[in-house]
């Protein structure tokens, strides 16, 4: 058994950060994180032409043991250049996550021709030249394009309009496998897709209802602003199946007083059943109307479909709402009371709430009770979705996504002068779907671990198997590469976002584009920019007609081009002059620095209501009916990232949060080991609907009983591929499972 933290940050925090910083030199990381360079793990939002750490605001220190952890692994040695000599493709399959990602930063170029049972090194031109082949008398609808978030808008822009040019809508991000039922909830209800807030409102906010999230695990900097909540007489509600260590008490290291005696955060802290969410959302909304505490006022005079959504929550007996949802109707009645009290409510929600068969409707759930008690259109109030990689919103915001806008449409067919395809294009599960059934001969990866974010890990290697050329753009090496190869396999080294030769941008949660001024490269080798991989095999395969796509190698270019075509970044066209202002006054005094930094940075207009004018056509919000899911009978597993991962990255095999000790374990809650007859420390067999995973560990910890958790990406393997509806976005947080001794 791992020895469980008591508390998130703090003293452990630091040490963790002193002995990364002992692998790497303390003043080397010191400079990389203090680099005019955005963050790259969680989109909170940092750093910028205004230097590291330093947030939206203009707050120093900024930092969390995230970014500690992936600008040390940017930072480690190169891959050894006879590392694929001795090491068959079944070998490199037994490689975790970690020994993968421990392995080094990629170096040089690498293929796996077919037939061949080992990857080798290879030059550039042949590369390209084979990837150039793979598209070349290629059936357009048989290429697909798919990018992580972590790559710039300039890499994203240029791939999804090589993709458009060359003649398919296939493209597709990971927000399909995280928020996307986010933005489909959000556009159903106020006609958005994104945070309706700023980092600024959460100063101004005195109750933050927390749901679905682990901030204190996956956005530490997140945890500055709640700390800063309750320290000003706030509250938070944070709803979690888990009782999660951090999100009752944190340490944060930069605030001398919380890093001694801490900071409380939960000041109300719900445990629903997993899936229970809607049931316990329509219980706040019957709560409310029981006590005469809705927002009359803004209901009729801001809201649509008001009475459908109220007559169903009012309806339903309590019976249904308390089994469904797991929650007491006390606990329930006092949720909706701080809410009634609240003078500004954020909601803020992650994968917690999206990670359902019926995620779109625990986000319009969500949305009702914001509706209902008024807490959104003004300052300090609003819908808030907690993103993941620090430039996912902006991927898709730059065109990124399957269906275009049709004023970008349009706009990109003008400045390219050509006509895209009509033909509509895959969400990422129906790519894997195509390929499954031989439909897709060539894939292009922009970063990322496409295999391991897909439920039924065997069914998505197969799927995957069946692709004839599969290019992938990456910095680490990752278990995709190995379990996700096509015939032939292609694994392309780049440069991370600090070391590009140009400066490239970045969009926060926050709606918040910052720029980065790149720098040089960590490490000796052949990496190049994603950018200009993308325009050289675009030139390639394409010529420079219709499009000059060795002029858009140029990423100031590219950003004008962005700056006619996507509403509401008219102002990136201006971005490098003054940040050009900027760098020519440099050095400054700090605070000079951060307000000058900020005048070459931008927030995307239309996103942030500080009104109750939405963007639907009557410019109401409009509220949804939001039926109660049945559930399987079953133990319910919610697959979850520890303490020490980030997304499909594994930095740390234990988790000291949960008290973890590996990543082969099953958290139980004391009554489901009684129950189920089991000990804690026992090894078993757990079977999901798709597979079955050995020698599984059994731990005791804070979880509701009913539920269970396990990691991903290791616990794929046993989920079916239930996809919602609406969003196309896999079931991984209530996933029937059974546990065999």
């Amino acid at each position: 058994m791992t020895r469980k933290l008591k508390f998130g940050g703090g003293m452990p925090a630091i040490i963790y950060t002193l002995n990364k910083a002992l692998e790497v030199g303390p003043l080397r990381l010191w400079r990389r994180m203090r680099s005019r360079n955005a963050c790259k793990t969680c989109a909170v939002g940092m750093g910028g032409m205004a230097g590291g750490m330093v947030n939206e605001a203009g707050h120093f220190p900024e930092v969390c043991k995230k970014s500690l952890q992936a600008q040390v692994a940017d930072m480690a040695g190169a891959l050894p250049a006879d590392y694929f000599d001795s090491r068959s493709l079944e070998q490199l399959k037994q490689l975790t996550p970690k020994q993968a990602e421990d392995a080094g930063r990629l170096s040089y170029p690498v293929v796996l021709a077919p037939g061949q049972d080992r990857f080798r090194a290879a030059s550039w031109d042949s590369v390209m030249g084979a990837a150039a082949h793979a598209l070349d008398h290629v059936d357009p609808q048989k290429v697909a394009f798919y990018a992580s978030g972590r790559s710039s808008n300039e890499a994203a822009f240029l791939l999804q309009s090589f993709a458009r040019v060359y003649g398919t809508n296939h493209v597709m991000n990971c927000s399909f496998y995280c928020h996307q039922a986010s933005g489909v909830a959000l556009k159903k209800a106020f006609g958005t897709t994104t945070a309706m807030v700023k980092l600024d409102d959460m100063t101004k906010c005195d109750l933050v209802f927390l749901i679905g999230a682990n901030p204190a695990s996956n956005h530490p900097r997140l945890m500055t602003q709640l700390a800063n909540l309750r320290a000003r007489g706030g509250s938070v509600i944070v709803v979690n199946p888990i009782l999660e260590t951090g999100l009752q008490r944190f340490h944060v290291p930069s605030q001398v007083k919380s890093l001694i005696f801490g900071s409380e955060i939960a000041s109300l802290y719900v445990q629903p059943l997993a899936g229970g969410d809607v049931g316990f959302l329509v219980g706040v909304l019957k709560a409310l109307q029981a006590t005469n505490k809705l927002d009359e006022r803004f209901l009729a005079a801001h809201a649509e479909n008001a009475e459908a959504a109220l007559t169903y929550a009012r309806t339903i007996s309590w019976q249904q709402v308390v089994t469904n949802s797991g929650v007491d109707q006390v606990t329930i009645e006092k949720t909706a009371a701080m809410l009634a009290e609240s003078k500004g409510t954020i909601f803020a929600w992650a994968m917690g709430l999206t990670h359902h068969t019926w995620g779109v409707d625990n986000i319009l759930a969500l949305c009702n009770v914001a509706i209902a008690t008024g807490h959104c259109g003004r300052v300090g109030a609003g819908l808030m979705p907690i993103r993941g990689h620090s430039n996912v919103q902006g991927v898709g915001s730059v065109g990124f996504t399957p269906e275009l806008q049709v004023a970008v449409r349009e706009a990109l067919e003008k400045s390219y002068a050509t006509k895209f395809p009509e033909t509509p294009g895959y969400d990422t599960h129906a790519m894997l779907m195509a390929a499954e059934q031989g439909e897709i001969e060539t894939l292009i990866v922009l970063g990322g671990n496409l295999w391991g974010s897909n439920p039924d890990s065997d069914w998505a290697m197969r799927a995957m198997e069946k692709i004839k050329t599969i290019v992938y753009m990456s910095t680490k090496l990752n278990p995709g590469h190995f379990y996700g190869h096509g015939e032939t396999t292609i694994i392309l080294p780049v440069l991370a976002r600090d070391e590009e030769p140009q400066a490239t941008t970045q969009e926060s949660m926050f709606n918040y584009v910052r720029m980065s001024e790149g720098g040089e490269p960590n490490i000796a080798g052949q990496m190049r920019a994603e950018s200009e991989v993308i325009c050289d095999l675009a030139n390639r395969v394409l010529g420079d007609k219709p499009v000059d796509w060795n002029r858009l190698r140029s990423h100031r270019e590219v950003r004008q081009v962005i700056s006619e075509v996507i509403p509401g970044w008219r102002e990136i066209g201006v971005m490098d002059a003054t940040s050009a202002e900027f760098s020519s006054s440099w050095p400054l005094s700090f605070n000079k620095r951060a307000s000058q930094a900020r005048t070459g940075e931008i927030t995307i207009s239309g996103r942030i209501f500080h009104s109750p004018n939405f963007n639907t056509p009557s410019g109401k919000a409009i509220m949804h009916e939001t039926p109660l899911p049945e559930m399987i009978d079953a133990l319910r597993l919610i697959t979850l990232r520890s303490e020490g991962q980030f997304n499909t990255v594994v930095y740390e095999e234990y988790d000291l949060y949960r008290g973890i000790p590996h990543r082969h374990c099953i958290l139980l809650s004391k009554a489901d080991i009684a129950r189920l007859r089991l000990k804690d420390g026992q090894r078993v067999k757990v079977r999901g609907e798709a597979g079955t995973l050995d020698n599984i560990e059994v731990v005791e910890g804070n979880i509701r009983s009913g539920v269970a958790a396990m990691f991903y990406p290791e616990s794929n393997v046993l989920i079916s591929a239930r996809i919602d509806p609406r969003s196309k976005t896999p079931a991984f947080k209530c996933a029937p499972i059974w546990i065999e001794t």
